[in-house]
């Protein structure tokens, strides 16, 4: 998907947008017993290709076939092999462990720079991370789009500011439609068309698989 200034997108296309980083967001979280009910049901599979298609995306026809047989147990303990791993997860979900190994140094949950670049362009769009919730670095790629996912529905005007934040031409590039585009260049095409492939060839269950293809026709 072509990165496109706000300007000169129209609000229900933003609204498409915010879908799409919602359900990958969804997707790429440790697997729960909402999520395995809509993968399941089938409800999963036809929203993703009704948002993709509104973004002009056709997923191929045998795209998704088997993730209905999804079982919790299974996809948490692929969800664990995968993003967690001992010592070291098959295919890291954070930036900053992707742009580590790209400059040759040993990746540091928190305190590399570029998890912390992260972190410094959510507090400059009003986030953080919320009270009571996990310690987890911002950089995970299901939180970067939790990230995108807000700035697409502020452009849209589906969402309000969080009460006392800064106004949207205080955001990155002065506005959420350019934050929007500035953190998905500078941050998740960094390193998510890399963990798209790798998740793909490693994934051993049908559920994962289709999010790695769904993650990749995002991408394009």
């Amino acid at each position: 998907m072509a990165v496109i200034e706000g300007e000169t997108m129209g609000a229900a296309t933003w609204q498409v947008r915010a879908s799409a980083c919602e359900l990958l967001s969804l997707s790429l979280r440790y697997p729960d017993d909402a999520l395995v009910r809509i993968v399941v049901s089938g409800e999963w599979a036809d929203a993703a290709r009704e948002i993709w298609g509104a973004l002009g995306i056709a997923l191929p026809a045998d795209w998704a076939v088997g993730a209905e047989e999804a079982e919790l147990h299974a996809l948490r303990a692929e969800a664990t092999r995968l993003f967690v791993g001992a010592p070291q997860a098959v295919c890291s979900p954070y930036e900053g462990f992707w742009r580590a190994n790209d400059d040759g140094v040993q990746p540091l949950m928190f305190v590399n720079p570029h998890s912390m670049a992260v972190e410094r362009f959510c507090k400059e769009c009003g986030l953080g991370q919320a009270k009571g919730s996990p310690n987890e670095p911002l950089d995970h790629i299901a939180t970067e789009f939790e990230l995108l996912q807000y700035l697409a529905s502020v452009e849209a005007g589906i969402v309000e500011l969080r009460p006392g934040g800064p106004s949207a031409s205080d955001f990155p590039g002065g506005g959420a439609g350019a934050a929007y585009g500035r953190f998905e260049a500078d941050h998740l095409r960094t390193f998510a068309p890399r963990f798209a492939d790798r998740l793909e060839a490693e994934a051993r269950v049908p559920y994962y698989r289709a999010v790695a293809q769904l993650l990749s026709a995002y991408l394009q």
